[in-house]
Formats: structure tokens, sequence, C-alpha cells
């Protein structure tokens, strides 16, 4: 599996293409199509998954979904992973864990070395804690891709967490 991250919009969004042989998936298109849809050009794109649904990570939603006539969200027999309801930043935050890669996709949920605002409309505290209880229980090693930032683990930020408390 080849992970490609293209820094999109005003906001430096990660989009993320995940491909296997010719096969792909668009992970949060933020904003600027074009640039997108040229990093797809040679890829038969099956998928397009959203975290969750602010500005900076569906800009480009629309017109990806058109080009290769999708649905967001919807699986493909392609890929192999796991959907999580990880709330906190949002209501409808998700992240996608792809245990045979040991990769996961976490959005604004958390990112490297911190974690997503609670403060924005359908926010919550709470929920937060819950989902950061909930992905602690996945293996400390498996990487994270945020939708902001660079990559880390998931035991170095659950254990950067915990030492915040």
């Amino acid at each position: 599996m080849t992970i490609k991250r293209i820094i999109t919009g005003f906001l430096r969004e990660n989009c993320y293409i995940i491909s296997d042989k010719q096969k792909a998936i668009v992970i949060d298109p933020g904003a600027d199509a074009k640039l997108i849809l040229d990093a797809c050009k040679d890829l038969d794109i099956v998928e397009v998954l959203v975290t969750h649904h602010h500005f900076d990570h569906i800009g480009a939603l629309p017109e990806i979904l058109s080009k290769y006539n999708l649905n967001e969200n919807s699986k493909s027999k392609y890929f192999n992973y796991e959907v999580i309801n990880t709330p906190g930043h949002t209501s409808d935050s998700k992240s996608f864990y792809f245990k045979d890669y040991n990769v996961m996709f976490t959005g604004d949920f958390i990112f490297k070395g911190t974690i997503g605002r609670t403060d924005l409309p359908t926010g919550s505290v709470y929920d937060m804690k819950e989902s950061l209880e909930l992905i602690s229980k996945y293996p400390k090693d498996t990487i994270i891709y945020p939708g902001h930032g660079n990559a880390s683990t998931i035991g170095d930020e659950i254990n950067r967490y915990k030492k915040a408390q």
C-alpha cells in the first residue's frame, strides 16, 4: 500500500491518496480539486472517505465524487479497513484503521502533539475523552495520519495526552 499526502488549502489540510496496485482511495479531499485529480490521474479511485465535514476537509468533495461517480464513505471490495466513530472534535468524526498496514487516518481527532479542538459546533470534551480511551486500545505502534501536520503513533499521542491530564 502506498500513502501519498497532498497538502491543500490555506489551512494546509492533509488529503491522502492510498493506493494498492492501481486501485485507490482519497481521504479528506479538502481544497484544490485540480491538484488532487492530477495526483489521481493514473489511478482507479474506488472510494472517497471523509473523517468529518469541516470545510477544509470537504472543499473538493463534490468534484471528486462526480469525477469518479462515487458516493462518500461507500465501501468497495478492494480495501479492508475499520471505520471507528471518534467524536470529540465534531460529532461526526471518524477514523479509518487499516489493520493489515497498521495505519490509521484520524482527521482532526488527534494530531502529532495535540488533540482536536472541542470548542467548535458539535465538539465535546466528554466525547473526546471517550474517543481517546477507545483509540488507546489499538496497537501503540499504529501510525496515525492526521488531518493537519505530520504523522505520529497512537502510543506517542496517548502517552502525551495522559501526561497532560
